[in-house]
């Protein structure tokens, strides 16, 4: 987010904070994916692709395995891999969220 003196920038609209949020659920729930996923030769059941189909405002977003992805099982790796990679700085991370979240009631 960037704000100049009072004002919004141009750059500040780019990704509404909503968006912020729908990122930090899907970096959890992916992290909660690669704890099993060793059970998988290809880090994902290719017969169930659906991870979560998570509840919000009426409507649900799905967190899945983009199968139509040519290139599903390297990026899988990758991804996976900087999950592993970040972990120590995304784990404080959401463990500050965690703590800020629960002080304010949810």
């Amino acid at each position: 987010m960037a704000i100049y003196g009072e004002k919004w920038s141009r750059q500040s609209e780019e990704l509404p904070l909503h968006r912020v949020l729908d990122l930090a659920i899907l970096v959890a729930r992916s992290l909660g994916h690669f704890r099993e996923a060793y059970r998988h030769e290809a880090l994902y059941d290719p017969d169930n692709p659906v991870i979560d189909r998570i509840g919000l405002q009426g409507d649900a977003m799905t967190v899945a395995v983009c199968t139509d992805n040519e290139r599903i099982r390297e990026d899988i790796k990758l991804f996976g891999a900087a999950l592993e990679g970040d972990g120590e700085l995304i784990g404080e991370r959401l463990k500050t969220l965690a703590d800020i979240l629960k002080e304010m009631g949810y």
